[in-house]
């Protein structure tokens, strides 16, 4: 991209000619530089240097102030303040708040007075309230769970007499810098509070902050390879074969390899070193997700602001490290996908139970829910329904609020960098005896077994055993978490254990207790923001418990969110015993809903339902159609033909054909093929002149074949991206069993250490940054879903298998511990030619013996040609949905 004359052209560099610099000399010179090129005009050189002295302007000269309006009548800051704290506690606490409460308000309250902050929490908290009054459901996270004054004003939801405060974590005087409220809010109308804001402050005293988006492997490859020239399916396959962060995905020897390119070839080798050098780089500067700062005078007085791409709003050209170094205050307004899942399922529980409940009375301790969460019957729940918590959950056993608390922090790089997982398991298990060298360390480890495993911890172990005040203690913890960019953590490290030693400690303790903390500080979880987390994860997993048919509808209703595709969490529904069912012209609306059945319910409070998919479910379905198709249906009631829901729902082509193909008109009597082959006709009369008839051009019957089940799967899947009729894999089922391969579900009766042959569809792939390059998967076939781990010598003997695979065939042994079961792999293999063979409706022993043969002479050149698109990844996108990789 070169740029001459303020017009953008788009060229490679070898075609640039003229729109490149006529030179280089667009760099900062040096003094004795300048001097050469100004010679004879030295003293015009020199007063440029007396000028640029007068220039006196820093940065700390900017003076930011709060916001007034949300200050009460004759009141100052801090008194509206302490008023709304102590209408709070009232309301939080009706028979009278505990002492401890009362003592850590009472003293957080003079801090925030002294350090001036109380602007700032009423602004959070009119924010708060702005959101709650139009019903959106809403909660404060992160270390201001720490403060009881959040807690009380109604910032955040966690009560803070169930877990151990720490107000420095949250708010220092020794830090110099504003305190730091996140606040998650249903992502679907977290829109509506960005403009309130916007229209309480006006765009000229708030906007959103930035973000600076770096160059990653992939995106690097994309563009330095089109400057060079490189094709569109070179650079596709280029950056296809890497994965994650690390510079070190792009290898000479694995292009070469396995890509079939040269490397040395001039292009290619400019492409590779010059995206080597961009990786990390600044791209461009973007939105963030949801910090706002607001002031009370003009905001463009004290930093840079421009348009954002959205309109009606206003970004700061400043990150979030900008905003921290000159003291502005952010709030952060986040969207949260499981907040509006579960605000959609108390609407659906007051409507069709008659059960009015909130997150604050959603019953809590229940022994019925941890059974379930013990099993790791996590699907789709919050937080815990990754791979690696399920693998957690029957290992930890929750039982109690707290043991989530743990769960949620737990499974982080922290915890696990600091070799702090395995010792905490064991002292649950009762396999390690837990012994505190003070009691004073007792107070501050007993809930975690003596395991430290959140930050506040660290700072708690500061304060008691080494003598640190709270502020020394934060600046401990702030040291941790920049280690790697900072050199004050071996001062404040000595300094910790010269403070223990003293204090009567043994060295080799000090010693330990610093390197463990030193291990997990830079990515430690705090205490607070996990408790935040762990009351949503109660939730979501009682309404599982409970009412699965409800949480159903709330999550597909919410997507796109969480771990799991809707075809996930579909299968895990109905083997909870939900009937699910599909979408209908006549049936559905928008949204999935709840319909009555004649199956009563397990705990006799009435009948069960069953969850109706909504026409939001089908792929490119608009809103608007079907807001019409439903209003029409409520006006004139239900469709009789496809004739008559395009003349009265006023469709057009496109959106008929979409029901047809997606069996959407089951209720009419109708299959898809003749449901889109109608379709097509319809879609070609002239409504306006012909709407009383639907007899005009009349066709003489057309006799379709019907559709296979493999083509049923397949349109299902292309469509709705899930299958109510069969899963993919129960069509081959006969074939892999003939082959050795064994349903997932066969895993739980096989013994430790037993070879294994699987197959099925990738749900999720996972390389997280603490597991040394070892890669985690995710099958499904018919019966269940298996676990995969994919040591890294493994994963670079299979790496486009890995990567590109949609159905893939596993061999390797079996790892159980208790009820947790994974399959170590040893050989892979790209199976989804079996998808592509479904989906032609071909059958699937002739297209396999075809495949067997490519390598012969004389091979059969129908299979050679699907066997090519296949390996080319043609038709499969259309097929199934991607899979949810995190790397």
């Amino acid at each position: 991209m070169c740029k001459k004359r303020r017009t953008t052209v788009h060229v490679r560099i070898d075609e640039a000619g003229f729109h490149l610099a006529a030179n280089a000399e667009r760099h900062l010179k040096p003094a004795a530089e300048i001097y050469r090129l100004f010679d004879g005009y030295e003293e015009a050189v020199a007063r440029s240097v007396t000028i640029a002295r007068r220039l006196t302007f820093a940065l700390d000269a900017l003076v930011y102030q709060y916001p007034d309006e949300v200050i009460g009548e004759n009141e100052t800051p801090n008194e509206t303040l302490r008023r709304l704290a102590a209408e709070g506690l009232r309301n939080r606490y009706p028979a009278g708040a505990p002492d401890k409460i009362e003592a850590a308000v009472a003293r957080e309250l003079d801090l925030i007075e002294d350090l001036d902050y109380p602007s700032y929490f009423l602004t959070v908290q009119d924010v708060i309230r702005f959101a709650r009054s139009r019903g959106i459901l809403c909660q404060g996270r992160g270390s201001a769970a720490n403060s009881a004054v959040c807690f009380a004003i109604g910032v955040t939801e966690v009560d803070p007499d169930r877990i151990d405060l720490l107000f420095e974590r949250f708010v220092s005087a020794e830090r110099g810098e504003p305190p730091d409220i996140d606040v998650d809010f249903e992502h679907e109308r977290r829109e509506e509070v960005i403009q309130y804001v916007y229209e309480k402050y006006g765009r000229r005293r708030a906007a959103m902050t930035a973000t600076v988006n770096c160059y990653r492997p992939r995106g690097a490859i994309r563009e330095v390879g089109k400057v060079f020239g490189l094709s569109g399916d070179v650079i596709s396959a280029l950056s296809k074969s890497l994965w994650g962060w690390s510079s070190g995905e792009i290898q000479e020897s694995r292009i070469r390899d396995e890509l079939g390119l040269d490397p040395d070839s001039p292009a290619l080798a400019m492409t590779l070193r010059y995206a080597r050098e961009l990786m990390g780089f600044p791209r461009h500067l973007a939105q963030h997700p949801g910090g706002f700062v607001m002031t009370r005078a003009r905001l463009d007085a004290i930093v840079p602001l421009h348009n954002a791409a959205m309109p009606e709003r206003t970004m700061l050209e400043w990150d979030k490290e900008d905003i921290d170094a000159l003291g502005l205050m952010k709030v952060d307004v986040l969207g949260l996908g499981m907040l509006t899942c579960v605000a959609r399922a108390f609407d659906l529980l007051a409507t069709h139970h008659g059960r009015h409940l909130t997150m604050a009375t959603i019953p809590a301790e229940d022994p019925r829910v941890y059974d379930m969460i013990c099993k790791a019957d996590t699907v789709g729940v919050f937080q815990i329904e990754s791979r690696a918590q399920m693998t957690m959950l029957p290992r930890l056993r929750p039982r109690t609020f707290y043991d989530l608390v743990i769960e949620v922090a737990i499974v982080r790089p922290g915890p696990i960098q600091g070799d702090m997982v395995h010792p905490y398991l064991r002292r649950r298990r009762g396999e390690e005896t837990v012994e505190f060298p003070s009691r004073e360390l007792e107070e501050v480890l007993g809930k975690t077994l003596g395991v430290p495993l959140f930050q506040e911890q660290a700072m708690r172990i500061a304060i008691v055993a080494a003598g640190f005040t709270p502020s020394e203690a934060d600046k401990l913890r702030r040291s941790m978490a920049a280690f790697r960019r900072s050199g004050t953590i071996h001062e404040m490290g000595q300094k910790l254990m010269h403070g223990m030693i003293a204090n009567g400690y043994e060295p080799d303790f000090a010693e330990r207790c610093f390197k463990q903390l030193e291990g997990f500080g830079e990515y430690g979880f705090p205490e607070s923001h996990a408790a935040s987390f762990a009351l949503i994860v109660y939730v979501s997993c009682w309404l599982k418990h409970y009412y699965p048919d409800v949480f159903l509808a709330a999550l597909l209703n919410s997507q796109p969110m969480g771990f799991y595709a809707p075809a996930q969490l579909v299968r895990d529904a109905r083997e909870h015993g939900v009937e699910v069912r599909p979408p209908d012209i006549n049936h559905s609306d928008w949204d999935a809903t709840l319909e009555e059945t004649d199956i009563p319910r397990r705990d006799g409070t009435g009948m069960r339902y069953a969850v109706r998919l909504g026409l939001r479910q089908i792929k490119g379905m608009r809103e608007p159609a079907a807001a019409r198709l439903v209003a029409a249906r409520q006006a004139g009631g239900t469709y009789h033909s496809l004739a008559d829901l395009a003349r009265r729902a006023r469709l057009d082509k496109g959106s008929l054909d979409r029901l047809a193909n997606a069996d959407a008109v089951g209720s009419l009597a109708m299959d898809r093929r003749k449901a889109s082959w109608t379709a097509l006709a319809e879609a070609g009369k002239p409504l306006p002149l012909f709407d009383r008839t639907d007899s005009w051009g009349a066709e003489h019957p057309v006799a379709l074949p019907e559709l296979t089940g493999g083509e049923q799967v397949a349109q299902d899947y292309a469509t709705l991206r899930l299958s109510l009729k069969a899963h993919p894999l129960s069509f081959f089922r006969g074939e892999l069993a003939e082959s050795g391969h064994v349903p997932c579900a066969a895993l739980a009766d096989m013994r430790d250490g037993r070879w294994v042959t699987l197959a099925g569809l990738v749900l999720v792939r996972q390389r997280p940054g603490s597991a040394s390059g070892v890669i985690f998967a995710t099958l499904e076939d018919e019966t269940g879903i298996a676990n995969v781990i994919v040591w890294p010598s493994c994963f670079e003997r299979h790496r486009r298998i890995v990567m590109a695979s949609k159905l893939l065939g596993v061999t390797g042994r079996v790892q159980k511990e208790g009820a947790v079961i994974h399959v170590v792999a040893s050989r892979l293999t790209d199976q989804s030619w079996r998808l592509a063979a479904l989906a032609d409706g071909e059958n699937f022993s002739e297209a396999l013996a075809h495949a067997d043969e490519i390598a012969r002479p004389g091979a059969d050149p129908r299979t050679v040609a699907l066997y090519r698109r296949v390996m080319q990844g043609e038709r499969l996108e259309d097929i199934l949905p991607k899979s949810r990789d995190f790397h």
